[in-house]
């Protein structure tokens, strides 16, 4: 619907008029929430997406954006929260599994990630964010090589994901392959990622060790 138009805010318009006439439609909710969350209005936003889900309750999407928008306040319960009854309403639907995954992660809980994260990958084995959060629960738990596993995973199905080219890097560190590690910090950078300044000059110093 959105691409017909060239102005967001006429956009958000037309959103509004539709609703003024039809206040029970999910849909158009939806579509103003995430027109409003392009705006960064994260307030209207989480209200357009509240009434998508009082007209639709089971409208598992509203609900993940919900979760974001709690993240984007640092509000990780709440992200829970929303991302869990996301999964409730549509089973096989791995991204809420994904952000649950991520809430664990952010809390020191990589036991209960790697579970979630599990069910995930079963839905969708191509999910390369989740692949990314599997190496990172695996090297929570000091499990470098199966982090390794799960990075190259994640780089075989999208090899500018620069998040698993760190990872990447983290791992083969903890297991003293500094040379392959230093390629992947590299490449981590050189698609972006903003990597630690005393990471990048230790595993300088080891590969100069090594030389």
């Amino acid at each position: 619907m959105k691409e017909k138009y060239d102005d967001l805010d006429e956009y958000i318009a037309d959103l509004k008029a539709e609703i003024a006439k039809n206040d029970q439609c999910a849909t158009h909710y939806y579509n103003l929430g995430l027109a409003l969350l392009t705006k960064r209005d994260f307030v209207a936003a989480e209200e357009a997406f509240l009434e998508a889900v009082r007209n639709s309750p089971h409208l598992a999407e509203a609900y993940v954006q919900l979760g974001g928008i709690c993240l984007e306040r640092g509000d990780l319960d709440g992200c829970l929260r929303y991302n869990e009854e996301a999964a409730n309403c549509r089973a096989k639907f791995p991204v809420p599994l994904s952000n649950i995954a991520f809430v664990y992660l952010q809390r020191g809980e990589p036991d209960k990630a790697i579970t979630v994260l599990r069910k995930a990958l079963k839905w969708d084995p191509k999910f390369v964010q989740a692949h990314n959060a599997m190496a990172t629960a695996m090297y929570m738990k000091g499990e470098y090589k199966a982090c390794e596993e799960a990075c190259r995973e994640a780089i075989k199905l999208e090899s500018g994901f620069a998040p698993a080219w760190n990872n990447l890097a983290l791992a083969l560190f903890e297991m003293q392959r500094y040379n392959e590690a230093d390629d992947a910090l590299n490449k981590a950078r050189e698609l972006g990622f903003d990597v630690p300044e005393g990471l990048v000059e230790e595993l300088a110093l080891r590969v100069r060790r090594e030389s």
